[in-house]
């Protein structure tokens, strides 16, 4: 019958049979026995071994057929293992532990669960929702343990947003695979101390750089746990991101001040001085045009950012860092205190920006990771707990390797 030999190859047996096929009520149940003689492997430590004696029959769901239910019906066996010293049950080719669905359907429901919610999947399968959790915690935890950490060179450091009400956590990417290697709850010193008691050991003598905005909690840990000759970065698109908060905070000084003479002058502008002149459209560009033969502070702080834009142009450290110390100077004398105070902190942080000229890399990749992972989020309706959380990103993000089978149901 065509079906047995459909079922044998794709659950990829050669100890075990298809004794019948049957249909029975709306589901198709297929009886699976053991090839009489054949030593079959130990359950604990896979040594071939002698058979012993049968379990009661199991139950084992199936991956479904066009739709109809699918179940496999088989009796385990007990061998008897010499290297165990015991009595173990085999180790079951089409399923894992205990564990009453078989691999295939396990896989398939991981693979379903990287592109569709996990509550989508549970009903297109008629499973749990908790089965589906199960089924990406399997999937998860063998690529955990077969991933290799060791040839990571660059790593990003960041915090995500989970849930409202400033609920953080921090994540580890790897900059050159774009793949995520760590995920903790919080942003605190503790959260990134975990990442380097799991995975500090297999990051020495590889790790070259790190890159991180200037959170001094991060900073603190890397500086303790990486070797000396592995740069820290402060991510360019952190220090620019806070360089638009100082402008924007001058517009809105300046915005008040003028609020009895003249309201409407700076209203709905302020993505006019953020923006770079070559992303300005036109009715923004011919507004600045006219904005700029005022006398204005927020021009000048404008001014000012457009001008510390030529920093990352640099190719050479001394030249770039003579160039900052220039621009720290205009910044400090520009009567804006905003500018002032982001000058001075560059001057806090210089040495870490300084290395941007030893290891261009940034976080624009952490970033770009970080609106995937926001999508993951969204696409479920959130997750209650960050177990799950982590669940769900590394099997989406983690580019976790998978065994190899002889079918793919998906």
């Amino acid at each position: 019958m065509l079906i047995k030999r459909i079922v044998k190859k794709t659950l990829n047996v050669k100890r075990h049979k298809v004794l019948k096929v049957v249909e029975k009520g709306d589901q198709i149940e297929i009886h699976m026995d053991v090839c009489k003689r054949r030593r079959l492997p130990c359950g604990t430590c896979q040594r071939l071994s002698a058979q012993r004696d049968r379990l009661k029959q199991r139950r084992f769901k199936h991956v479904p057929l066009w739709g109809i239910p699918v179940v496999l019906l088989y009796r385990p066996v007990r061998v008897t293992c010499t290297v165990c010293g015991g009595i173990r049950v085999e180790n079951i080719p089409f399923s894992q532990g205990k564990s009453r669905m078989t691999t295939g359907l396990l896989w398939t429901l991981s693979a379903m669960a990287k592109i569709l919610p996990w509550k989508t999947v549970a009903q297109m399968y008629q499973v749990s929702w908790n089965t589906v959790q199960a089924a990406v915690k399997q999937a998860v935890d063998y690529g955990v343990n077969h991933r290799d950490v060791g040839s990571v060179i660059y790593i990003g450091i960041d915090e995500i947003s989970r849930r409202k009400g400033h609920k953080y956590a921090t994540v580890v990417y790897d900059l050159t695979e774009k793949r995520i290697l760590w995920m903790g709850e919080g942003r605190k010193k503790e959260t990134l101390e975990e990442f380097f008691k799991e995975h500090g050991k297999a990051l020495k003598g590889t790790l070259k750089a790190v890159c991180c905005d200037m959170w001094q909690s991060y900073i603190d840990v890397i500086e303790q746990n990486v070797e000396e000759d592995v740069v820290m970065v402060f991510d360019k698109f952190h220090i620019v991101g806070h360089l638009n908060k100082a402008v924007d905070e001058v517009r809105k000084e300046e915005a008040r001040t003028l609020k009895k003479d003249n309201p409407e002058l700076l209203k709905k502008t302020r993505y006019i001085w953020l923006k770079n002149p070559e992303n300005l459209t036109d009715k923004q560009r011919s507004r600045l045009g006219y904005l700029e033969k005022l006398n204005l502070k927020v021009n000048r702080a404008y001014l000012l950012k457009e001008s510390f834009r030529d920093f990352w142009d640099y190719t050479y450290r001394k030249s770039a860092k003579k160039y900052l110390a220039k621009w720290f100077w205009w910044a400090t004398h520009s009567r804006l205190e905003p500018l002032r105070d982001f000058a001075w902190m560059l001057r806090g942080h210089q040495e870490g920006i300084m290395n941007y000229f030893k290891c261009r890399i940034t976080n624009g990749v952490t970033e770009g990771m970080n609106n995937k992972a926001k999508t993951v989020i969204k696409r479920c309706y959130g997750f209650r707990t960050i177990p799950t959380l982590k669940l769900a990103l590394y099997h989406c993000l983690g580019k976790l390797p998978e065994p190899k089978f002889m079918h793919r149901f998906v």
